[in-house]
């Protein structure tokens, strides 16, 4: 089922997390190596949460998409505006949910109530990701990505669903 939230009120934080431990662990090794995986996460769960509160959610049109299943979050992701649409990102399964298609279905009922062009940047190297764009009909607009805040990727491509 889909679940649309306009504000950090309307989420599970905690089922959020689980859905984003692994990147969230992931990310934070990058800025503290010293910390255990405990003290990363939990670090990286307050970072993630202060950019919600502080900055995703203040954004007018800004919302988060998620999918769940027997009242677990499986599968997440953001939408903002950005250019002439909005820009898809942080998509994200739990890995005990993975290779079931809820990242598919997601996408396709964020398709289904979307009115807007719809961008996506994704990793060059994440092959599951690309395929699952791909399968919504997602296709490339550029070999590089052009981030919200202007700054350019060449490890990621620009991909979009008109």
């Amino acid at each position: 089922m889909l679940i649309l939230a306009k504000k950090c009120s309307e989420l599970n934080f905690s089922q959020l997390m689980a859905v984003y431990e692994e990147g969230n662990l992931e990310n934070a090794r990058m800025f503290w190596q010293e910390l255990s995986e405990a003290e990363l996460l939990l670090r990286a769960e307050e970072s993630f949460y202060s950019y919600l509160k502080g900055d995703f959610f203040r954004t007018r049109g800004a919302y988060y998409a998620i999918w769940e299943e027997n009242g677990r979050y499986c599968s997440a992701l953001r939408i903002e505006p950005y250019q002439d649409g909005v820009l898809l990102e942080a998509l994200e399964t739990r890995p005990d949910c993975r290779h079931r298609g809820y990242a598919t279905m997601l996408m396709q009922a964020v398709i289904e109530q979307e009115t807007r062009k719809i961008y996506s940047h994704v990793g060059k190297k994440n092959a599951a990701s690309l395929r699952t764009h791909e399968k919504c009909g997602f296709r490339m607009l550029l070999d590089h990505a052009v981030y919200i805040d202007g700054s350019v990727s060449s490890n990621a491509v620009t991909l979009c669903k008109e």
